[in-house]
């Protein structure tokens, strides 16, 4: 799968659902006057080889060359690059309680901020952003990545209840939402995160308080869809020792088969604590670890731990060997940064206004490359993620 592509000088743009649809009609118009005059992809070779042989060349370089091509990277039978995908708000006032979300997806080669469609509207789900309680702060969407999809499992509705009840799941490249499984005790406010293809849940807040739920944990193995006579279920795995991690809403990061997380987030006092997934136990947070988790986290296809410490705009990454943070670079737009993402070599930071997300190629060698990628107008991030591109026919 290709690395995020490098984008220097972007120029965004968002397209409306009318305008997508108007785009759709008149594209398959010209596709159908075009098919009587097909042109092969390669001159001399069936359209099945050249497609293998314009595999090893980079999209970007594909897009520029010829509409044909344009065509092929973005199509199912092509292997997906990587791309940017963002849930947003909109900054104008519509309710003194809520704040309706977008779901979108930047394409890296074009520069274009593409919607992504809604959730499926049975059962509705209602998110609750904004609460007068909590001005200065979104209320958290829970969300992770795995197996190339995008996965929403906690949010908060009207009356401070769980917002869903099974998990949302997108596929990028069918473009169609489904259902998960529905979790035995929905939550909010509680650790979430992904490891070898399996979800999980700790912690968190119910309909109310509950010390059962505030240690619970709780796993759905995404790979089982692929094996006969199974289906996907939750289960219940070992218990937190106490109920501290319910206070917040937790990114658990999966690294090296172990899920690793803090309880409190930024850079006052914290507790860690990190579960083997294999053995089904707990353990304290190396000391050296703990104590250099000073911000939002992330792992490197599970292998390497970024974070950002958010009062010195420093990004680092975690030394296993010798239990130690390694500074890879410094940048004011880290300050206050919201969360991180990372994927194909390529490190996002949601920058403190919401507005703008960094990007930082930590494969290249130093000094790091940075470059920011813009929100449309009108809307902040409140979350990010990196998914295999959309597939599309109308480019």
């Amino acid at each position: 799968m290709n690395n995020l592509t490098a984008i220097t000088t972007p120029q965004y743009t968002i397209s409306s659902d009318s305008t997508f649809k108007r785009l759709k009609h008149r594209h398959h118009n010209r596709l159908d006057a075009a098919e009587d005059h097909h042109q092969p992809l390669l001159p001399g070779l069936p359209d099945h080889v050249a497609q293998l042989c314009l595999s090893l060349v980079p999209p970007s370089t594909l897009y520029s060359v010829c509409r044909s091509w344009r065509r092929l990277i973005y199509s199912p039978s092509f292997p997906p690059f990587l791309s940017l995908y963002a849930i947003f708000s909109s900054t104008e006032i519509q309710s003194e309680l809520s704040n309706p979300i977008q779901f979108s997806s930047f394409d890296p080669i074009s520069c274009k901020w593409l919607p992504i469609p809604n959730p499926p509207p049975e059962p509705p789900i209602r998110l609750l952003l904004r609460h007068p309680s909590f001005i200065s702060r979104y209320l958290p969407i829970q969300s992770v990545v795995v197996s190339g999809k995008l996965v929403l499992l906690a949010a908060t509705a009207d009356e401070f209840l769980p917002a869903l009840s099974k998990p949302l799941i997108f596929d990028p490249l069918s473009q169609k939402w489904a259902h998960g499984p529905p979790i035995s005790a929905p939550r909010r406010w509680c650790a979430a995160g992904a490891s070898r293809g399996v979800v999980y849940v700790a912690s968190g807040i119910g309909a109310h308080y509950d010390n059962d739920v505030a240690r619970s944990v709780e796993k759905w193995d995404f790979n089982v869809q692929h094996h006969r006579n199974q289906r996907w279920r939750w289960e219940k795995m070992a218990k937190l020792r106490d109920a501290k991690f319910s206070r917040e809403a937790i990114d658990a990061v999966g690294w090296k088969g172990k899920l690793c997380m803090v309880n409190v987030k930024g850079v006052a006092a914290k507790e860690g604590i990190i579960y083997d997934v294999e053995r089904d136990t707990w353990e304290e947070m190396p000391e050296g670890m703990l104590a250099g988790w000073r911000g939002p986290a992330a792992a490197m296809e599970e292998e390497t731990i970024y974070v950002v410490d958010e009062s010195k705009g420093l990004l680092k990454k975690y030394d296993h060997v010798k239990d130690t943070w390694v500074e890879v670079v410094k940048n004011e737009m880290f300050k206050g940064a919201q969360q991180v993402v990372a994927a194909g070599g390529k490190v996002c930071v949601l920058c403190a206004d919401c507005v703008g997300i960094a990007v930082v190629d930590v494969a290249a060698p130093p000094p790091a490359k940075i470059w920011t990628v813009e929100v449309p107008p009108g809307f902040q991030a409140v979350g990010i993620h990196v998914l295999p591109r959309l597939c599309s026919s109308d480019v």
